[in-house]
């Protein structure tokens, strides 16, 4: 979804929110022809249903990214694994890289950056999970730092950083297996909504191709693993019809792959009828042959345009052996107009996933992290916990899954249905330059806790370290936005390199996953640097 609209609320009101990044995941090898073994069907099959980490990766504060720009926090280990937890096997993890590309030739992206995005996608993949990473941010003119435009007059600059920038990002990911899928760019387009020009859907072909051709010849999985490609904005039909779309050729890709069989993929993204799905007022809020009010029924849009739409995808791509992927649907938090709001978005959930299904296709929905009105959120990320039930199961049933109903007595896999939350507590008395506060999440044998560290002095703090001593029996597992050592008894937390500067009254999120055997609470005796936090 665009970068730069509120979708839903968030884009606004927090721009000025700090960047938080981890220092936590582990790469598991793959020989370069595990993904040769998937067929499109399998494929499609697998990935089963799908979820949108939206509005983190891609979010940015000033044309720098930051996943905690747009007001969510910061994405953590507990947070994928009730993901995982509530029946979906694929998520898509929407980045954008901006103002973290250097200049020209070379285009290099910020190593933190690169880091912290294979953190994030390692905490899906090492969990089974199918993960999706993309260009997302980059190509939107209303984006500050925005530079993959495909309308501008200077393609040999943008196709040089745009191939630059991929090579950088297949070299990261090349041992990973076919549970790694990288999408060339998001809802690229003119910026008008109007039909596609030949000029920019040409250019727009020309960037598929470059990411298709640079991902190839880097090698390793990535010479079979599956790639995505969107047309004209994702747009069903600027991309199923015959308005310029040309299919990327294959020309690097591994010989281990049957000549018979394909390795690209189709994106297209379905928000229609728009005043139901997205518009942020009361008028349109129900969907589908069972609404009852016909005046809160849009007039187009309904289960026949559906159903026509994807059909489309299935005639003109899966019957060649292309899978689709509708990377992103969804509809926004109505409630406080109609109480029977929920019901809508429930059934217009079940049926875009069917009805991709039912055509070869598989699916992604969005959210935004948002809950309340004009939310796509169906999970509070602070606590790693549903809030969207009813939308999460009929999505999970579409998509030919169960739905957990009990969860394991261990971490680090999936979090029981409600774990049970401690108030944030304050660290231990005492003055000095520091304060910290902490957010501790506990269930029977886990927790997670999420640690703010405040500088309280006068003078910038260049480099830091909190020291801490956690509860007897509890041992951290996994850690983000910092390296802990040891991993019990008196812990010291060492800042990453994108955090270690704490300005006069400046602040920084860290935490950790641990076991427990029983005593779940905060740790005591904070020190940053030595000095004892308030």
């Amino acid at each position: 979804m665009r970068s730069t609209v509120r979708k839903a609320g968030l884009a606004f009101f927090a721009a000025a929110l700090a960047f938080a990044g981890a220092v936590y995941g582990v790469t598991r090898p793959a020989s370069a022809d595990v993904t040769s073994r998937l067929t499109a069907p399998q494929l499609v099959a697998d990935l089963g249903a799908g979820w949108n980490l939206g509005n983190q990766l891609e979010a940015n504060a000033s044309g720098i990214p930051g996943e905690t720009a747009w007001g969510n926090p910061v994405v953590t280990q507990a947070l994928i694994d009730r993901v995982k937890a509530s029946g979906f096997k694929t998520i898509r993890i929407p980045v954008s890289y901006l103002g973290n590309i250097g200049a020209g030739p070379n285009y290099t992206v910020s190593s933190a950056w690169l880091t912290r995005i294979a953190e994030v996608v390692d905490y899906a993949y090492n969990q089974g999970l199918y993960v999706l990473i993309n260009m997302h941010g980059d190509g939107y003119k209303s984006v500050t730092g925005s530079w993959l435009i495909c309308d501008s007059s200077d393609q040999s600059t943008i196709k040089a950083r745009y191939q630059k920038v991929w090579q950088q990002i297949a070299t990261k990911f090349q041992s990973y297996n076919e549970h790694l899928i990288f999408e060339s760019m998001n809802e690229e387009f003119d910026g008008q909504y109007g039909n596609p020009t030949s000029t920019c859907y040409s250019n727009i072909n020309a960037y598929n191709q470059i990411f298709v051709d640079t991902v190839r010849r880097t090698g390793g999985t990535n010479a079979s693993r599956w790639l995505l490609v969107p047309g004209w904005n994702t747009n069903i039909e600027y991309t199923a019809g015959n308005y310029g779309f040309v299919l990327p050729t294959d020309q690097y890709r591994s010989s281990s792959i049957p000549s018979g069989e394909q390795r690209i993929m189709i994106s297209v993204h379905y928000y229609d009828p728009w005043d139901f799905t997205g518009q942020e007022d009361g008028a349109i809020t129900q969907w589908g042959s069972a609404a009852s009010n016909p005046a809160k029924r849009s007039t187009w849009g309904q289960e026949d345009y559906l159903d026509t739409m994807l059909k489309k995808m299935h005639d003109a791509f899966v019957v060649r052996g292309y899978p689709v992927f509708v990377g992103e649907y969804g509809a926004i938090d109505k409630t406080s107009f109609d109480s029977a709001n929920n019901t809508y978005r429930t059934n217009f959930a079940r049926a875009l996933v069917s009805t991709a299904k039912k055509y070869g296709a598989a699916t992604a929905y969005w959210d935004n992290g948002y809950n309340g009105q004009y939310g796509f959120g169906l999970f509070d990320r602070g606590n790693a916990t549903v809030t969207q039930p009813g939308i999460i199961s009929a999505i999970i049933t579409a998509a030919g899954g169960g739905q957990p109903t009990t969860a394991p007595t261990t971490p680090p896999t999936t979090r029981p249905t409600t774990p049970p939350t401690t108030a944030p507590t304050t660290g231990p008395g005492g003055t000095g330059a520091c304060r910290v506060t902490n957010a501790v999440n506990a269930w029977n044998t886990g927790l997670t806790d999420n640690i703010t560290i405040t500088n309280t002095g006068a003078a910038a703090i260049n480099g830091w370290t909190l020291t801490f001593t956690l509860p007897t029996g509890q041992t951290i597992t996994s850690g983000w936005s910092a390296t802990y050592a040891p991993t019990s008894g008196t812990v010291t937390a060492t800042n990453a390199g994108y955090n270690g500067s704490l300005s006069a009254g400046g602040s920084t999120t860290i935490g950790y996953q641990a076991t427990h055997t029983g005593n779940a609470a905060a740790p005591t005796g904070f020190k940053l640097n030595g000095t004892t936090c308030a």
